[in-house]
């Protein structure tokens, strides 16, 4: 018995490929419409395997009260030109009268042509369809990542419904976040989009959370509307935290004065701009030569988010440096985190020797005085 089966599924094919003639089709050729509605049907007219030729076309059954029309190109058309083995594409607009009620309506298509013909019968039942309905899923509803970085979700949306729908876009997120919506493979952000019935569309949706939020799960909704269509999917943001360091002066200037052979002092303040701790913040700097460079405290064991600290960098530039301004740079690292600032010392001579100088000087003045006062008379 499977033998047999076999023998005709082989026949069945072979007559199947050796098939000549017209064929007519259409991929729903039974179908619910809401009552009232104009259909556009696609209709397909393909020659198998006979000579060129001019091929007639035409409704031969129309439901009573209906209107139907033939298209080609945007066009009324009653014949089509076909070459061997090939296919044209038709358009079959089918528009009920006015008031028409619930039922089952037939339209019947004709194709002729030399020693050959085609039927197509169609079949449309006007009633209740299928209410609109969206749905909403993503790949990876759940992201990681860190704060002031973007968490981007690949979400399709499907029309599940039986007519086009002009779907609106909205997100419901926490104060601070942006979302934004846009179509795969493109580049335009959108709040709504067409979506043919049945039809399903890939989106790239990217939440954007500020760089100072707090370090825990996000929830964001998103929503797709179409009339009394509605859909929701919830997808969830892990932010992890990530400290920042920013290191300047308390004025926010970025230059000073000091002098040669001394310590001069330098208040900074070094603040913690990320969402999470910073812990065992060290120090350094790059200074030149013969330069000495000391932070007071000379590290610190933590600074909490939003939070700052105060800290001194000694700097003692070389007793034989020259009167002029030069460049230091200060640092602060805790972990991945670091920060740095350029800082223009202009150095100054000490006046010791000058008022040493003016001294003796004096003093010479007071003895050659002295002389001649005593002995000048002799």
């Amino acid at each position: 018995m499977v033998r047999a089966f076999a023998l005709l599924l082989l026949l069945g094919i072979s007559l199947a490929q050796g098939f000549r003639g017209l064929s007519l089709s259409t991929p729903y050729p039974n179908q619910t419409v809401r009552t009232g509605e104009t259909l556009t049907l696609p209709i397909e007219l393909k020659n198998f395997g006979l000579p060129p030729q001019v091929v007639q076309v035409q409704v031969i059954e129309v439901a009573p009260g209906w209107k139907a029309s033939l298209l080609g190109g945007g066009r009324v058309v009653g014949a089509v030109y076909l070459a061997p083995d090939a296919t044209q594409s038709l358009s079959l607009r089918l528009e009920p009268p006015r008031g028409v009620k619930g039922g089952s309506y037939r339209f019947r298509l004709l194709a002729t042509g030399t020693n050959a013909r085609a039927e197509l019968p169609i079949t449309l039942t006007a009633g209740e369809v299928l209410p609109k309905r969206l749905s909403l899923e993503a790949e990876l509803p759940v992201l990681k990542g860190t704060a002031g970085s973007s968490f981007r979700y690949r979400v399709t949306l499907r029309n599940e419904s039986d007519q086009d729908l002009l779907v609106n876009l909205e997100a419901e997120a926490p104060q601070g976040f942006q979302v934004s919506f846009t179509p795969s493979f493109a580049s335009q952000q959108v709040t709504s989009l067409p979506v043919k019935a049945g039809e399903s569309r890939d989106l790239d949706v990217e939440v954007s959370p500020p760089r100072e939020v707090e370090a825990r799960a996000y929830g964001v909704t998103l929503r797709a509307l179409a009339g009394e269509a509605k859909a929701e999917l919830a997808v969830t943001l892990q932010i992890s935290g990530r400290p920042e360091l920013t290191l300047s002066t308390p004025e926010g200037r970025l230059s000073g004065r000091a002098y040669a052979g001394r310590d001069n002092p330098i208040k900074l303040v070094l603040k913690n701009t990320g969402s999470v701790p910073v812990e065992e913040v060290s120090f350094s700097s790059s200074e030149p030569s013969g330069w000495e460079v000391k932070f007071d405290p000379e590290k610190l064991e933590a600074i909490a988010p939003g939070k700052e600290a105060e800290v001194t960098a000694r700097v003692k530039p070389t007793s034989r440096a020259v009167a002029g301004d030069y460049m230091l740079t200060l640092r602060a690292s805790a972990g991945e985190a670091s920060a740095s600032m350029d800082y223009r010392v202009t150095v100054l001579t000490s006046t010791a020797w000058g008022i040493v100088g003016v001294g003796l000087v004096a003093v010479a003045l007071g003895v050659l005085g002295f002389a001649v006062s005593r002995f000048g008379r002799r």
